[in-house]
């Protein structure tokens, strides 16, 4: 569990021809600058982006973005890419990034209208949240299923044991005796 949750404020505009995974790297790489590291702190952050192609989708703010998003994504293939960024008490600064490919069934107007009033898709990369309702309309994922949640697991706990961070060291503590 982390000791403290920091909201950034950073610029979230993606450079004039910057490709997807380009943005989520510089993205996180700046969050994470944008802390006042800790001495003896590890310091994580991460941000994800949804792509198709070379287009970057926003994260949605309004409904008519994430109609937006969603009518781009149903019945096709795109691309999420979480990168995370790692500053170690040292002061050495590494960084993971997962790409993975997720497919959309076609979504019909009723589908996508339940969708946009469950409100789920809000501040959401592409305009949802494959942990929630819209886990529904992935056909196929080829990758980290973390990752299109927003931080991928693995990449992060290799991140973290790469520093000397024991990751594993309450597990046994917090297990649960079972019935």
């Amino acid at each position: 569990m982390p000791d403290r949750v920091v909201a950034t404020a950073i610029d979230e505009t993606p450079g004039a021809r910057e490709l997807p995974r380009d943005v989520a790297k510089r993205l996180s790489r700046e969050k994470a600058r944008a802390c006042a590291p800790e001495p003896q702190a590890f310091l994580l952050a991460a941000d994800t982006v949804v792509g198709v192609g070379r287009r970057v989708l926003p994260k949605a703010e309004t409904e008519a973005e994430a109609r937006a998003c969603l009518d781009l994504l149903s019945g096709r293939a795109h691309r999420v890419w979480t990168a995370v960024t790692l500053v170690a008490p040292s002061g050495a600064e590494r960084q993971r990034v997962t790409e993975t490919r997720v497919r959309f069934k076609r979504l019909g107007p009723p589908e996508i209208a339940a969708y946009l009033a469950s409100g789920e898709w809000r501040g959401k990369a592409g305009g949802y949240a494959i942990q929630g309702l819209a886990g529904a309309f992935v056909l196929d994922l080829v990758g980290s299923y973390t990752g299109v949640v927003g931080l991928p697991l693995y990449e992060t706990m290799c991140l973290l044991e790469g520093e000397g961070y024991p990751v594993r060291g309450g597990w046994a503590a917090e297990a649960k005796p079972g019935p």
